[in-house]
């Protein structure tokens, strides 16, 4: 259940319009960090990845968009650079925002 490597590219963006500390359940909101949620495995917003490299990314048990592999923020970022999910890159909220700000659905994403 490691991060998948290799190309993908942005498949669908999620948590436009919500503010920042919103946390996330299935892409839903749930509610903000502040209010009772500040271990939150996913808030502020999230970037869906699909995979595209056949075998390695993409199909089967290693398909990284049927495995919700997300860029992706926490609510509690003194946990950003350790192993704390099934795959998914997490970011510190001022990392996050800008990138979803400016790259659209279809942007390439290189993971090595």
């Amino acid at each position: 259940m490691k991060t998948p490597l290799g190309l993908h590219r942005i498949a669908r963006k999620v948590g436009a319009g919500f503010p920042v500390g919103t946390v996330f359940k299935g892409r839903q909101p749930i509610g903000l960090t502040w209010q009772g949620l500040p271990e939150a495995a996913i808030a502020h917003r999230l970037l869906w990845l699909e995979g595209l490299e056949l075998g390695k990314n993409r199909g089967g048990n290693v398909d990284s968009f049927a495995r919700y592999i997300y860029l992706h923020g926490v609510g509690n970022e003194t946990t950003l650079g350790q192993p704390a999910s099934r795959g998914c890159v997490h970011l510190a909220a001022r990392d996050l925002l800008p990138l979803y700000h400016r790259l659209p659905v279809g942007t390439l994403v290189w993971i090595g």
